[in-house]
């Protein structure tokens, strides 16, 4: 460490903390007026949503919530989610966004190991949390979420062990709170990541590390205009859930910018597709799977002309060029985003510079359809199997590690695991890829997924890109399993589109064709292809390749 020369500071000064509650502020300062929508039940203005996360200060206060304390939430996409964000946050407790997907055994030791103490639950996950409430070590007491309330029909009755029910409590409590400054390391959010083995891991943010996600997507997203996002015209509705990373921190953008807001609660297509006309949505972000799931649903064909405005960012699996194309011939304009739950998690956006965007429609696809272009103060590199750094040149391969100001220090209670995240002092990803002199980053495959075969290295994300390319396959899904001959060799699943009948013989013939072109390497045929009704997804809507492999190999040697 260098020495430097710290500026002086007078008693008095104040140097103001990096706090969630001071982005909440903003959403008053310029356009109170503009509304937060959930679905056609509720919706309120910035005024409004302020006193209301003020009273559910109150009501955390009053069930017995100190600073430090964790609070589980349990909900679908809501503005009740929205005002836990900030009202959690701001009085110094922590937010646990569970993940209602996980199994019930999961749920329950994501709680126990975050120590919950207060439990926010939405009446359609009674069911799980009945069945473990027993085995919960640290709670003590439950606050009910019901969207019956909204259409004048209680309750019928309050659980046993609840306090009440969401709504009732917050009419009762006062809608001023002062929210103390405090130091703006103090932890502020946790969630569990699940990896291949063992139990979740507890990932943790700090307000300064959200604080400073926001303004890394204000700098990308809205300076340089990525995924451009004006408060003053645009709608923001997110399609990746709450519990999935912060729904990759765009709620806090928003709400600072007080732009508008809409909450669709549990996803269905038609829904979706209703709010998105209905409200005027124009900004989104989700996983393939649901991209997919909408421009597959006969009513997108219905709204076609009411599609132009919206822009989609989709994380969390690759987007295929052929979903890509399927989008934009809707009118809706897609890039791909980068990052993970250890990275807050925005790494890497897609953006077109001006040469770019002078690009042809085809040309533009390639672009679009890779991982993203480094964000502003984010240091991405790219390492090999001996720690060495390898060039950023388009071409050559190593695993993405990173350094930025929001990245997470570790895992709760898990230092081992942490240490194996930092080794070395850089956050290792465990993706393989490439980076452009010009910080396009192309991602090849996960580590555990590249498929080894014949000496090459054959990425299963480029498989899935080009079978997404053959007329009639909706989604794919490519594995490497083991091969005495060439070690490991590539088999595929398919989801057809309604109407169309193919066969593994033909895609093969469409494949062998390009390699006889010369378009492709003769790996890319898959050894087997199978057909199935949907492919199996882990509880954020990613490709669950280890669930694959497994049932494929169990498939082959029967």
């Amino acid at each position: 460490m260098i020495q430097t020369k710290l500026i002086p500071r007078t008693d008095e000064a104040h140097e103001p903390p990096m706090l969630i509650k001071s982005l909440l502020a903003q959403s008053l300062r310029y356009e109170p007026q503009r509304e937060i929508v959930y679905r056609d039940l509720f919706r309120m203005n910035y005024v409004t949503f302020n006193q209301r996360v003020r009273q559910l200060a109150n009501v955390l206060t009053e069930a017995g919530v100190k600073p430090g304390d964790t609070i589980a939430v349990l909900d679908w996409d809501s503005h009740r989610y929205l005002e836990c964000f900030f009202g959690i946050t701001s009085m110094g407790a922590i937010l646990h966004t569970v993940n209602v997907r996980l199994s019930p055994a999961q749920i329950l030791f994501t709680m126990n190991h975050a120590e919950d103490k207060v439990v926010l639950i939405h009446e359609d996950f009674l069911p799980i949390v009945n069945a473990i409430k027993d085995q919960l070590t640290t709670v003590q007491t439950y606050i009910v979420l019901s969207d019956k309330v909204y259409s004048g029909t209680p309750l019928a009755e309050i659980p046993a062990g609840f306090s009440g029910e969401y709504e009732a409590l917050l009419q009762k409590a006062l809608s001023e709170f002062d929210f103390p400054d405090f130091d703006e390391n103090t932890w502020a959010t946790t969630f569990y990541t699940t990896g291949t083995t063992g139990n979740p891991k507890g990932v943790y943010f700090s307000h300064r590390q959200l604080f400073m996600h926001t303004m890394g997507l204000l700098t990308y997203i809205i300076g340089y205009e990525a995924m451009p996002f004006k408060g003053s015209s645009d709608v923001y509705m997110p399609i990746t859930p709450l519990f999935h990373v912060h729904a990759w921190g765009f709620p806090f953008l928003a709400t600072m910018m007080s732009a508008k807001q809409v909450y669709p609660g549990r996803y269905e297509p038609e829904v979706l597709l209703r709010l998105l006309i209905t409200e005027g949505v124009t900004l989104s972000h989700c996983v393939p799977t649901i991209l997919n799931m909408l421009v597959s649903s006969p009513a997108a064909q219905k709204y076609r002309e009411n599609l132009s405005r919206w822009k989609v960012l989709i994380g969390g699996s690759a987007l295929t060029k052929g979903l890509a194309k399927a989008a934009i011939d809707l009118g809706i304009t897609v890039m791909s985003g980068y990052g993970m739950s250890e990275t807050a998690p925005v790494m890497a956006v897609g953006y077109l510079n001006e040469q770019e965007k002078q690009l042809s429609a085809s040309e533009q696809l390639d672009l679009r359809t890779r991982a993203g272009r480094i964000s502003p103060f984010v240091e991405m590199r790219l390492m090999d199997d001996t720690g060495n750094f390898v060039q950023h040149d388009g071409h050559s391969l190593g695993e993405i590690v990173a350094r930025g100001p929001w990245l997470t220090q570790g895992y709760f209670n898990d230092p081992e695991r942490g240490a194996t995240l930092w080794q070395g002092g850089w956050l290792h990803t465990g993706d393989v890829a490439s980076i452009t002199p010009d910080n396009w980053v192309i991602i090849a495959d996960r580590t555990k997924d590249v498929i080894k075969t014949g000496g090459e290295w054959v990425s299963s994300l480029d498989m899935e890109d080009v079978l997404s390319q053959v007329e009639g396959v909706a989604e794919s899904a490519v594995i490497g399993l083991p091969d005495d001959r060439w070690g490991e060799r590539p088999h595929a699943l398919i989801v057809q589109k309604p109407g169309y009948t193919l066969s593994a013989e033909g895609i093969k013939a469409v494949l062998q064709a390009k390699v006889n072109r010369g378009e492709l390497h003769k790996w890319y045929v898959p050894d087997r292809i199978v057909f199935v009704p949907e492919i199996p997804k882990t509880s954020v809507g990613k490709i669950d390749k280890k669930r694959i492999r497994s049932e494929m190999k169990d498939l082959i040697l029967s």
